[in-house]
């Protein structure tokens, strides 16, 4: 939990009040004068701020203003003297949470705090996808209006003020790295190092080096000690991306790292102690590798403590829209052209792409696409997406190679198996274009009255 600012100037008041916070659980960090508060709310974050009125040089009043001016949802709230109740009242004006006087009622005291923390989270609901907060703690946004990604927000913003372990799920390209990196920063080691090791990427003989570091001499070759992942993200987290493709060796070590908090080098005799929050993410099926013995069951329910799953963007309904304009916008920037937008064909063919390679695939098409234009235009075509196939569940009834009825002259099976793709086609065509059959005419290249024709005969419908 991020901590409260105590800001007082008389040391004897500001001790009794830290340890009347302390009491009731708060961290707390202190300030003696209203300058020293105003470096402190600049440079991170705070739960909220308890202030004096009165301080040497800067008053509280200015205290306020610039918690206001840094974070406008940071509650602060103002420790008054009798007789200075007016001040106080402008205070409020200016955004103060509320204020108490001296002497201070110290249970009067923790029903402010307790009021002021919920406000400040059901302010905080879903800041994941709001812009202002991701440009304030220095992540990505992360773009949507899909049910199950402000699910998968919420429990991201839930997790991260404890230091469980993580299991994020999801295929490939849907963005697990991004709700580690926000994990990350919305926790209490946001101040440490976030370093990330992708599993998959790394030979098998390498990966225990990569994540544990050698001493010199471990091996032919080692001429001086290397520090591992896990040390480098003392204090602070490390992200291990495709964990489903770690060594069953490795798994065991990483296992007493997580229980025990302890781990050696290799080569080395030295127990070294580390604080690390540990993040993990797969788009493997875990339990089916468990089974398998392919994946160490008591690793697997450490690991997985809290999992959150991310939606393939294909199941994300109009955030592909969201965040194809989002993408755009950032490649307007880039590539300085300002004008340039997407045409309702490229809407279309967005929306009815299956997307396979997710989030990561529609940036790459955006910006290949923004690279390109020569106008100010994004059309359908421009976004160079492959041509769409029926995947097995969609095809008709005997389209599959093992059910398709062969038997026949050959112009009679040709005819069939025609007819089975004019119909994926020409649905498709007609939900790009929304069931409007002008536009489906044209994409498909054959003229209003043959498509009419094709419809009837096909017995196609929306």
């Amino acid at each position: 939990m991020e901590p409260v600012l105590l800001v007082e100037d008389k040391p004897e008041l500001r001790a009794m009040l830290r340890k009347a916070l302390e009491r009731a659980a708060y961290t707390v960090e202190e300030a003696p004068d209203g300058s020293a508060a105003i470096d402190k709310v600049r440079s991170r974050r705070y739960l909220l701020v308890l202030s004096d009125l009165k301080l040497p040089g800067h008053s509280g009043i200015d205290v306020l203003r610039e918690a206001k001016r840094v974070e406008p949802t940071l509650p602060v709230i103002l420790v008054t003297a009798y007789g200075s109740v007016e001040e106080a009242v402008t205070a409020m004006k200016e955004g103060a949470f509320d204020f108490i006087q001296k002497p201070v009622d110290l249970d009067h005291l923790k029903l402010l705090l307790d009021r002021a923390t919920k406000q400040q989270e059901l302010l905080r609901e879903n800041l994941l996808l709001r812009e202002e907060y991701a440009a304030r703690y220095g992540f990505p946004r992360i773009v949507g209006e899909d049910a199950a990604m402000k699910e998968a927000s919420q429990m991201t913003q839930r997790v991260a003020a404890t230091d469980s372990t993580v299991l994020l799920l999801g295929e490939s390209g849907t963005g697990k790295e991004l709700f580690a990196r926000a994990i990350h920063h919305l926790s209490p080691r946001a101040e440490h190092p976030f370093v990330a090791l992708n599993c998959a990427a790394i030979p098998e003989g390498l990966v225990e080096n990569e994540l544990f570091g050698h001493e010199r001499g471990a091996y032919t070759g080692a001429g001086a000690r290397k520090i591992g992942k896990l040390e480098l993200a003392h204090r602070g987290t490390l992200f291990l991306d495709e964990i489903g493709e770690l060594p069953l060796a490795i798994q065991s070590k990483l296992l007493r790292v997580l229980e025990e908090k302890r781990f050696e080098r290799v080569g080395g005799t030295q127990e070294i102690g580390v604080s690390v929050r540990i993040l993990t993410a797969t788009n493997r099926d875990l339990r089916a590798a468990v089974a398998e013995k392919a994946f160490r069951d008591d690793l697997y329910f450490r690991i997985a403590a809290v999992p959150i799953t991310i939606p393939p963007l294909r199941d994300r309904g109009d955030d592909v829209l969201l965040l194809a304009e989002h993408f755009l916008e950032k490649f307007r920037r880039e590539f300085r052209k300002p004008a340039l937008a997407l045409t309702e064909s490229a809407r279309a063919r967005l929306r009815s792409y299956a997307w396979p390679g997710n989030v990561r695939e529609l940036q790459n098409s955006i910006e290949r696409a923004a690279i390109l234009a020569s106008g100010q235009e994004i059309d359908a075509d421009a976004l160079q997406l492959p041509a769409a196939k029926p995947a097995p569940e969609e095809l008709p009834d005997g389209m599959l190679a093992e059910q398709f009825l062969w038997e026949g002259p050959l112009e009679e099976v040709s005819q069939r198996a025609v007819a089975h793709v004019e119909r994926f086609k020409i649905q498709n065509a007609l939900r790009e274009s929304k069931w409007n059959k002008t536009r489906a005419a044209e994409k498909l290249g054959v003229s209003y009255k043959t498509l009419l024709t094709k419809i009837r005969s096909l017995g196609v419908e929306n």
